[in-house]
């Protein structure tokens, strides 16, 4: 089933048919380790509408939840991370995080930097390198149970993360950094390891970047970063876990203003924005 948080209030997909569930606060609706279950006993009262009636007014799936994200999950990143900063003479720790215990966890962002589907994402007038970043990303629950999945793109300043790894807060958190949607995909079970990543970047209406990725080519099990997040974090509303990404355009690409970055992720559907 899909969960898609909209202006009207929360809408339930279960196959074709779409259930909307007026006066529901966001926060305490998907933070329940049965969530699954409550949205099958939801829709069994629920008014069924189409989908015209919200698909135009979608916003990011996130309240008062933290985002959070994963760093060098996979090679491809801990490669892309290594050549953009050997000139500052930092690569060595990309290398070392990849192969340590401990995973490189960081705060993102919160609901107020969020980009809806649909809507422009931002890179910063002091970088001048910058890529998407599309990533598997969790919905997790305050307990720490993965309940479901969305689709993240964490926007990134490549030229300020390669400059100093010190600088990586900056080069990933700031107005407009990051996008999630379109719902969140719900079920009783984990993913499918062969479940691929799919990046598509459009400038001019022409193709010029595309990328998949299987998400078995994660180093980590979603659970793994979970544990580490939530072992000194509370999180009373839940949060939203993106878990890094195998997608890593070439040394020689940068993001322009009025680029379109198109994700899928099947079966979560396809998250698309616009670089303002």
């Amino acid at each position: 089933m899909k969960l898609y948080k909209t202006k009207s209030g929360i809408v339930i997909q279960n196959d074709k048919k779409f259930y909307l569930l007026q006066d529901r606060e966001w926060d305490s609706f998907v933070n329940d380790d049965n969530l699954f279950e409550k949205m099958l006993k939801e829709i069994k009262s629920a008014n069924s509408i189409s989908e015209k009636d919200f698909i135009n007014n979608i916003e990011a799936p996130i309240h008062s939840q933290e985002i959070w994200a994963s760093g060098v999950t996979y090679m491809r990143s801990k490669i892309g991370r290594q050549e953009e900063s050997k000139n500052a003479g930092s690569g060595d720790f990309y290398a070392r995080v990849y192969e340590a215990d401990r995973p490189e966890l960081f705060f993102k962002a919160t609901c107020q930097r969020v980009v809806h589907p649909g809507g422009k994402v931002r890179i910063r007038k002091d970088s001048t390198w910058d890529v998407p970043e599309p990533e598997l990303t969790l919905m997790v629950t305050s307990s720490g149970k993965i309940v479901g999945y969305t689709i993240g793109n964490d926007m990134s300043s490549r030229s300020i993360e390669g400059e100093n790894p010190l600088y990586l807060p900056q080069a990933k958190t700031y107005d407009g950094c990051a996008a999630i949607g379109p719902c969140i995909y719900v079920t009783n079970e984990s993913l499918s390891n062969d479940t691929v990543i799919n990046l598509e970047i459009e400038r001019e209406q022409e193709t010029i970047f595309k990328g998949d990725v299987e998400i078995n080519q994660l180093k980590r099990k979603p659970e793994e970063l979970v544990s580490f997040l939530y072992r000194e974090c509370s999180f009373p509303n839940g949060s939203l876990l993106m878990t890094g990404t195998g997608i890593v355009p070439g040394n020689d690409f940068t993001l322009q203003s009025g680029d379109e970055i198109r994700i899928t992720i099947e079966p979560i559907g396809t998250l698309i924005n616009t670089v303002e």
